[in-house]
Parts: structure tokens; C-alpha cells; sequence
């Protein structure tokens, strides 16, 4: 899944940043010099975005000499992307693939790390990031999740069949839905059905009416491997997962609940990689 994102995604970025040209670079009268343009890491980073940084560069005018491809762990101070062209090229795209570098090096970093954690406890264990994208940004966030190791938990409201209490209201509850579950698998032979669970009492009704996985919200670890346990014991077949709150301190502890499934948009937020770039003469 980690794939480019589209050309007129690229051209977008680049039509914020530089829509009537580079006026510093034409007042010094440096646009034709050959220069080069080096990508280096920081810190520790999970790169992401490196593919869509080198199309940038290309659009701008530059040839590119070397690219890491996202979902490469690298240590600091290691360069993965290189570009030569003329300075006017070189400083169109330099601050956008930066942006571009550091918001999915973020992202498919803190992944990475929470990937780490929790499966050094359950190797087997599903790690799923939620729809809680910043809009308009949601293709750049899926591709760094990827390189990150984790999936998406859902990509939108099409494809998933994922039901809230903001659903069963309109049934007249979760217990008159419940009994509408196995017309519903039916329905919808590919598709697992997921319900969520507000609470346990409410995680033991949906596990028995024979769902695919129950989905436990915003429940203590404590409580929660209680709760996968008496799970278990109702339907071993059903899977569980967990959201709500799940970030790099706690998902190890998450993880050794017993859950098949975190689910977390903890990746999304937090501080960009640090990337560092250099432009020199050649």
C-alpha cells in the first residue's frame, strides 16, 4: 500500500508554495547556477514521502542521484535523497519535499514505534489507525501509516460496515440490532461486522450474537484483559479490538490484554521528523 501519491496531489503542494515563481532567487540572479540538493536524517526516522519529495524535485526542473524508498529505518545523519539542477529548480522545491519529509517521517515514525511495542508482546497483533486524518491530508497520512507498518482501520464509510451506538439508536437500541445481526452477515457475505461496545456488559451482549470482532472503546488495560477473557469464553471465534486513547506509552500494555486489534489515531499528532537539507554549488 505504499504507493506515490498523484501527480496533481504533488502539483497542489507546489502551486501553495510557488505560484508566481521564486522572487528571491530572480532578484539575486542565481537561478541558472548547477547546484545540488542533499536530504539527511536528524534523528532515527522512518522515512516516508521520499517518492513524492523526488517527483516534486523532477517537476521543478531537478535530476535526481539517489532515493531510499518509504518504510526505511535509518540513523541519524544519513542522506536518502539527492538532487542536482539549477538553483532556481533546486529552492522551488526544497522547502515543500522538506514539509513533505518531516510530516510523513512523523507519522510513519511514531507508527513504526508503537508497530515495535506492541508486537514485541503479540507478534500477531493488528495494528490500525483511524479515519481522524487532518482534511485534506489523508492520502499523505495513510502512505505513512503504511511505511510505518501499520493498515488503516477503515479508509472511509464505504467499504467497512462498522456500527456505533449513533446507529442502533435508530433501532431502538444494541439489543434490538443484535437480533438483526445474522440477517446483516448475510447481506454483507465479504465484509466483517464490527460493533462497538461502550462498556463490558455491552462487549458480552455483541460477542454473543455471533459479530466478527467487538470493538471495546476507551477501556482501562486492567479491565480490558478481564473482558477478553470472559470474551473467550463466550465466543472464541470472535475477534477483539481496542480503541480509544492508545498511544506509544500504553500500547505494549494494550497489546498484553489479550486483544486481536488496536485500534489509534495517536500518529497522526505529535512532532514532525527533523529533516535536514543542504544546497551547495556544484
Amino acid at each position: 500500500m505504499i504507493t506515490c501519491l498523484p501527480d496533481y496531489e504533488i502539483e497542489r503542494f507546489l502551486e501553495e508554495d510557488i505560484p508566481y515563481g521564486d522572487l528571491t532567487t530572480h532578484l539575486l540572479g542565481i537561478g541558472g547556477q548547477p547546484g545540488e540538493i542533499r536530504f539527511s536524517t536528524r534523528h532515527e526516522t522512518v522515512l516516508c514521502c521520499t517518492e513524492e519529495a523526488a517527483r516534486l524535485l523532477e517537476k521543478c526542473g531537478c535530476s535526481i542521484t539517489q532515493q531510499t524508498p518509504s518504510g526505511t529505518l535509518l540513523g541519524a545523519g544519513e542522506i536518502f535523497l539527492k538532487a542536482i539542477g539549477p538553483a532556481q529548480a533546486l529552492h522551488a522545491g526544497w522547502k515543500v519535499a522538506v514539509n513533505l519529509l518531516e510530516y510523513g517521517s512523523g507519522i510513519a515514525t511514531r507508527t513504526a514505534r508503537i508497530v515495535t511495542a506492541a508486537r514485541e508482546i503479540n507478534p500477531y497483533i493488528a495494528v490500525l489507525t483511524t479515519r481522524k486524518t487532518f482534511p485534506g491530508t489523508k492520502k499523505l497520512a495513510i502512505k505513512a501509516i503504511c511505511a510505518g507498518g501499520a493498515l488503516p482501520h477503515r479508509l472511509g464509510l464505504s467499504e467497512t460496515v462498522l456500527v456505533f451506538k449513533q446507529h442502533t439508536v435508530f433501532m431502538g437500541g444494541l439489543e434490538p440490532f443484535l437480533r438483526h445481526v445474522e440477517t446483516l452477515k448475510r447481506e454483507a457475505l465479504e465484509t466483517k461486522i464490527i460493533v462497538e461496545a461502550d462498556s463490558p456488559e455491552e462487549a458480552l451482549l455483541i460477542a454473543q450474537s455471533g459479530v466478527d470482532v467487538v470493538q471495546v472503546d476507551k477501556l482501562p488495560p486492567d479491565q480490558l484483559k478481564a473482558l477478553v477473557e470472559e470474551i473467550r469464553q463466550i465466543n472464541p471465534a470472535v475477534k477483539v479490538s481496542a480503541a480509544g486513547g492508545i498511544n506509544e506509552q500504553n500500547a505494549a500494555e494494550y497489546a498484553a490484554t489479550g486483544v486481536d486489534i488496536l485500534v489509534l489515531s495517536s500518529v497522526y499528532f505529535g512532532k514532525p521528523a527533523d529533516i535536514g537539507a543542504s544546497i551547495v554549488p556544484v
